[in-house]
């Protein structure tokens, strides 16, 4: 069954790539995704200045009709969301120079949590600084990295 899903998602995420770059967005990622309730085929969009709810819905209504010979149950059209994980370099380079969270499988000198200045990516490997410390993480040892959130921003932004 994996290899079956594979090639379907590598011929869905062709189509969906296309479709995202007609419409001005980027896919960030296409999935099956197994839940209780079924399978849904989901797709991570982002643009410049963020994705919304209008964008998700029109890029459902364009793709949708395009995938009605591969078997899933529901299709979803989200965000990556702010707290978007570094998953490939093009996540990477739009990290460069912030600050991140690298959460490991196992600890580390007593620890699973980092945080510090990204500083490098190589093929899923992340350097980061912490202090006048640089300390790089293998790919396989890594659960997530992300960029860190700062609420107080969030908080004190002007959305009008």
């Amino acid at each position: 069954m994996a290899k079956k899903n594979d090639a379907a998602i590598a011929q869905i995420t062709e189509l969906a790539e296309r479709m995202a770059g007609k419409m001005g967005y980027e896919l960030v990622e296409a999935a099956f995704e197994k839940e209780n309730t079924g399978v849904y085929l989901r797709f991570y969009l982002d643009k410049e200045g963020g994705i919304s709810l209008d964008d998700c819905e029109a890029y459902h209504r364009a793709l949708q009709p395009m995938l009605e010979r591969f078997d899933y149950d529901f299709m979803e059209v989200c965000s990556p969301g702010i707290d978007r994980p570094i998953k490939n370099q093009r996540d990477a380079d739009r990290c460069l120079g912030l600050e991140v969270e690298v959460r490991l499988y196992k600890p580390q000198d007593g620890q699973k949590v980092f945080t510090g200045q990204f500083t490098g990516y190589n093929a899923g490997d992340i350097t980061i600084k912490t202090g006048e410390q640089e300390r790089t993480f293998l790919k396989k040892e890594i659960a997530v990295a992300r960029c860190t959130v700062n609420l107080e921003e969030i908080e004190n932004a002007d959305l009008s």
